[in-house]
């Protein structure tokens, strides 16, 4: 009898080893410091304090010249002002350039459109302005250039009664596919019309990843399209061919200056 027990003890004792065995094995694994895994993750790509690593460029006036103080860091937001133009803005666009090249990545930036539309502004300056990717490096772009080549994700403001839909893409001296088709519009409108007005804050996405873009706003997917290419006919673009090659693969993320004032409170990057 005793032997019985004894015997049965040690196979409950062996039987209890390999349970926990087992469930030490299913149990998932955090992964490693270094791995790819461990690489992707959101990082802040404004500091809130100033405007280190980024760089502007406003039609005519060379590179890194902030004319009127246009882009400005204040109380913690990035805005883009024009208080200090005079009474005509003219034709003086700009962009700000993050300083890093990027190939597939998605962006978050949350935006909104405040105050007065700049004087002398053109009619559609009206609470417009746009998040650029796969721009031309910001050395590359002439004195006198209104715009960078680049895809734009254009952002709009209502003006309290008509819808003025977000979302549209933009190609500045590009084109894309939507639907598999070849658009040789300068915009399209987003498939999902979402208009906002006043003053609120907005999320607006965009994710880059093999050639495939989509445009998000508040987290739902309203655009999406794919294989941007430049224009041959488009001097600035046109640059960029080589060898008969067109594709547009990578580029620098920038934000429009145009003619009504905007503020960001946060521009954040997950890299693929």
């Amino acid at each position: 009898m005793l032997y019985s027990k004894t015997k049965l003890l040690n196979v409950l004792f062996f039987a209890l080893i390999l349970l926990t065995s087992s469930c030490k094995e299913k149990r998932p694994q955090k992964p490693q410091t270094g791995t790819e895994e461990s690489k992707k993750e959101w990082v802040s790509i404004f500091n809130g304090k100033d405007l280190s690593g980024w760089t502007m460029k406003i039609n005519g006036y060379p590179l890194a010249e902030n004319f009127g103080n246009t882009f400005r860091v204040e109380d913690g937001l990035l805005s883009i002002r024009y208080d200090q133009y005079g009474p005509k803005l003219g034709e003086r666009f700009g962009a700000l350039f993050y300083n890093k090249e990027l190939t597939n990545y998605r962006l978050k930036v949350e935006y909104r459109f405040v105050g007065e539309t700049a004087a002398g502004a053109p009619d559609w300056g009206y609470r417009d302005s746009g998040i650029q990717i796969h721009t031309q490096p910001p050395n590359t772009v002439k004195l006198n250039q209104r715009f960078p080549i680049c895809l734009e994700y254009n952002l709009h403001g209502g003006n309290g009664i008509d819808e003025r839909p977000i979302g549209a893409i933009c190609g500045i001296g590009t084109f894309v596919e939507i639907d598999g088709v070849k658009s040789t519009s300068s915009c399209t409108p987003a498939i999902k019309a979402r208009t906002f007005h006043g003053d609120q804050w907005v999320i607006a996405e965009i994710d880059v990843n093999n050639g495939k873009m989509k445009h998000f706003v508040n987290a739902e997917e309203i655009m999406s399209y794919s294989n941007p290419t430049y224009d041959p006919n488009n001097e600035f673009a046109k640059i960029f061919i080589e060898n008969g090659n067109d594709s547009v693969s990578s580029g620098y993320i920038s934000f429009q200056s145009n003619s009504h004032p905007i503020d960001f409170r946060k521009i954040e990057l997950l890299e693929y």
